[in-house]
Formats: C-alpha cells, structure tokens, sequence
C-alpha cells in the first residue's frame, strides 16, 4: 500500500508541473487562432512575443488603418521663435467642445513661459465635431492664442490613436526643437514647475520615456475598452504609459514615428503607445506622481504631483492659486511669466 501511495503521490506532482507549464506556454501564445497571416508584425519583450496582424485590423478597424493625417490648422507657429531655453511642449488632447477646459488650462499651467532655465508652451491636439459652433470657437481660439492643431479626424475614442499617431509626424514636421513632450488630456492638473524639476533631478531623463508605467495590463472583452480576441488574442498588453500623462524626451520621437509606419494602429492609445515603444527598442522609467487615476484631495500634495486626472475647472484654478499664487505649501513659488 505504502509503494501504491508513493507513486500515485509522484503520479501527482508529475501532473501538476505539466498542468502548470501548459498554463504558462498558453499565457505566452495566442490561444485558440491560427498562426498569424503573411504581414504579421512579432514584439518581443522578453517576458511574451505579442503578435499583430495587420489583415485583423483592416478588418475591424479599417478607419484606424487608412486615414492620413491632414491638417485643418497646422499650428506651424507654435514653436517658431528665436534661439533661447530648451523647450517643454505641453502637448494637450482637447474636444473641440472644450473651450472652457481649455481657457481654464491657458489661465493655469497651459500658459507659456520660461521655467526653470526651461520655457513652456501649450499645444491643444484636436479633432473636428459636427456642430459648427464648436468649430468656430475653436477657429477664435486658433487665431488669438497660435496653440492648436487641427486634424479631419472626427472625435471619437478609437480616434485617440489616431491623435497619437499624426502628433507623431507633426513634431518631426514642425516642432522638432522640442527638447521634452508632455502628454496629456484638457481635463487635468498639470504641474510644469514639478516637471522641470524632475527633469533637472533625474540622470539619463533624456534618454528613457516617463511615466505611469503599467506592467503587462490586462486585456478587457467587454466595456469601453473592449478588445476583440478575434483583432488581440492574447490576454496580456505590452508595458505601456497611462494615457493621462507622461513625458517623451526628442531622442524618442523619430523612432516612434518610424514604428508607426510599421505597426497596426491599436484603437487604445494608450496600448498604441506601448506597441510603438516596444517596436522602437525604447525604455521607460516609472514614477507614482504621474497621478493619472486621481489622489486624495489636498493641495499640497498637489504640488508635488506631476499631473493628476480627471480635476474640475473650479478646482484647478484653485489649486493653481493656492500653489503659485499665493504660495499656500512650503517651497511653492509664483509661476514665472
């Protein structure tokens, strides 16, 4: 009996290894499709080999892979200017319904400057709505303050790639003097002042992309971020910034640029992001104060933030206040002009 119990013990063990191994091949591989057709783009990452075929994205997304960026509004004077202070473009994504976001960012932390050896300025990335008044707005805005570029593309959340993909080529085109790039949504707090101290504090910040960084996401089936299997089989995303804000030095962009030529375009832009890294060979670096899912309430901790989403109108003016204005927390100084 002792013999007996031995062995189906070790019968045991024996499938248990083969059961995980299994799991984890599955993990690493596409489950339940056919090998990836003729055209297919292979990532690796060390940890997975993700694969994405472009015939699945024609498919279901054909939109996504056929337009070509055409600007309405070039937003060709938005780093023009003499020699001076390496720049930090504040590259915004905005709804042309969102003049009042907009006005508040510009009264805030979107208003140019010189920082900290550094000097600021705002571009609000948009898109073009059905309603004409929203476009006439916008068509002011352009014309008093120089900082919006405008694509034929129609708003929507797929869309977004799309944002991602034509900001891509429009630095190359017309802001390639920009020394970082910020990243982030009209409906923020955005602390340059933070930034360019990071930037001065951190080693080799030229050299890496900034940001939340998530770590093999999981894919969602159902939802606003829904991904078919049938267009991304495996369960797994490649590391990727949080879309709400993250920083890409120059050096990054040219490289970028050219995996976007190459990739499918993903209608997640955030995941977009991460397949057009992984495809340019690129590194990130983490940190927490890219508070892209929000923090406790409180005004100075604020002020050691980078960005915090998703912040009221009313809020962020008066958080602006509180931090720079009338320098409420300890070490907060007046934003210069």
């Amino acid at each position: 009996m002792r013999r007996w119990g031995a062995w189906i013990l070790l019968v045991g063990a024996a499938l248990i290894w083969l059961l995980h191994t299994v799991r984890l091949k599955l993990r690493q591989t596409p489950q339940g499709t056919p090998c990836p057709g003729p055209g297919a783009v292979e990532l690796p990452d060390g940890t997975f080999t993700f694969r994405l075929d472009p015939a699945a994205f024609r498919a279901e997304f054909p939109q996504l892979q056929s337009y070509r960026c055409r600007e309405l509004i070039p937003g060709d004077g938005v780093c023009t200017g003499p020699p001076g202070p390496p720049l930090l473009l504040l590259a915004v994504k905005s709804h042309p319904a969102s003049s009042a976001r907009r006005a508040t960012a510009r009264r805030t932390w979107a208003r140019p400057g010189v920082l900290g050896g550094y000097r600021v300025r705002a571009v609000f990335l948009v898109g073009v709505s059905p309603e004409p008044r929203d476009m006439a707005l916008l068509e002011e805005e352009s014309q008093e303050f120089g900082d919006v570029v405008l694509w034929d593309i129609g708003e929507s959340h797929h869309n977004l790639s799309l944002k991602e993909r034509c900001f891509l080529r429009w630095v190359g085109a017309r802001c390639g003097q920009a020394d970082f790039i910020f990243k982030g949504d009209d409906d923020e707090f955005v602390n340059p002042p933070a930034l360019v101290a990071y930037l001065h504090q951190t080693p080799n910040a030229a050299h890496v992309i900034h940001g939340n960084i998530q770590c093999h996401a999981v894919v969602f089936r159902g939802g606003k971020y829904r991904v078919s299997s049938a267009l991304f089989p495996q369960d797994t995303y490649p590391d990727f910034p949080a879309g709400g804000g993250f920083l890409l030095p120059r050096v990054t962009v040219p490289a970028l640029a050219a995996a976007s030529e190459r990739i499918p375009v993903f209608p997640l832009d955030d995941v977009y992001l991460g397949f057009l890294v992984l495809a340019a060979g690129l590194r990130y670096r983490h940190d927490d104060r890219f508070q892209v899912y929000g923090m406790k309430d409180e005004l100075c901790l604020y002020g050691e933030a980078f960005v915090v989403h998703g912040v009221l109108l009313d809020r962020a003016e008066e958080v602006w206040r509180g931090l720079y204005e009338e320098r409420r927390c300890n070490g907060m100084g007046p934003f210069p002009s």
